[in-house]
């Protein structure tokens, strides 16, 4: 059994970029050391580890089947290092952190960039990581908040989950998105009830929009009939504006009744015509200085902006 609590970080990174294909030249140049210091530090590695983790295949060295299998851990361990690191770095200096936030597409066009360009007011060198979600299971996060690549997630529906802890920021009105030329074009508000004989687009399921809308109709006493079903809200506003069928679609923070993107957008009458758009987090798991500060500023603005 051999204990390698004296290992060299350094000859474990070497190992993992000459592993990934680069030269002892390479190596050396990069990290400013001799080639024969790279060397040495590689033998020494494979003095500890007890076995040959490389061998010469012409001008390269490539794994042996050891040194495959070691890879794997050093690149977890390298990694949970560098991640412990940038804790440290942050600790000593949080205005330098990063932020890696979620949020669907839906929210991705006005929402986010408000929220990012606010926070960078006083935070200016935060980098914020900005990850788009998938189309998921309605009600839960995304895998993305769910696995801790990201340290926040922004919702369209209230979320819940074993460990997640979510709080509504705002209140995001629905409107109905109708072409330009529609008779309805012209009003100030709309209710569903009006447009119960009109041919609906909806999102395709899963979708927590496709359920509002199906819901909203059936609370004004209809079942749509359904003409088209889109990936994507842009595409459900494009196919409605080409008066293909009207539209249930969030407000996106413009004011209504407006002209969007060549769609008529009207406030709709109906109860409950709206959505929840939250912030979720994982509980229980602390973030860093850069991601608890931006937490904490979107939670703010809820309040200031109720």
């Amino acid at each position: 059994m051999h204990y390698c609590h004296g290992m060299d970080t350094d000859a474990l990174r070497w190992f993992q970029l000459v592993a990934d294909g680069y030269t002892v030249t390479e190596v050396s140049e990069v990290f400013g050391v001799s080639q024969p210091g790279v060397s040495r530090a590689l033998a020494r590695l494979e003095q500890e580890v007890g076995t040959p983790l490389l061998r010469r295949s012409g001008r390269v060295l490539r794994m042996t089947h050891a040194g495959s299998a070691f890879k794997r851990h050093v690149d977890s361990l390298v990694n949970d290092l560098d991640d412990g690191l940038a804790a440290v770095s942050e600790l000593v200096d949080p205005e330098a952190g990063v932020v890696t936030l979620a949020f669907p597409l839906s929210l991705g066009g006005w929402l986010v960039p408000g929220l990012i360009r606010a926070f960078r007011r006083d935070h200016p060198r935060v980098r914020i990581v900005l990850q788009r979600t998938a189309v998921g299971e309605s009600g839960r996060v995304s895998q993305l908040l769910a696995t801790r690549a990201a340290d926040v997630e922004l919702t369209a529906e209230r979320v819940t989950g074993p460990g997640i802890e979510w709080r509504r920021i705002l209140v995001e009105p629905f409107v109905l998105a109708l072409a330009t030329t529609h008779p309805l074009a012209g009003r100030d508000s709309v209710s569903l009830a009006e447009v119960a004989d009109e041919p609906f687009v909806v999102r395709r399921a899963p979708s927590g929009m496709r359920a509002q809308t199906l819901a909203l109709c059936e609370a004004a006493g209809f079942e749509p009939d359904l003409a088209f079903e889109a990936d994507d809200l842009p595409t459900v506003r494009g196919l409605a504006a080409a008066g293909l069928g009207v539209a249930v679609v969030p407000a996106m923070g413009l004011p209504a009744p407006t002209t969007f993107a060549r769609t008529r957008l009207l406030p709709l009458t109906d109860a409950d015509a709206h959505r929840e758009v939250g912030l979720a987090w994982v509980a229980g798991r602390p973030l860093l200085p850069s991601a608890e500060a931006f937490r904490r500023f979107v939670l703010s603005e809820a309040t200031a902006h109720p």
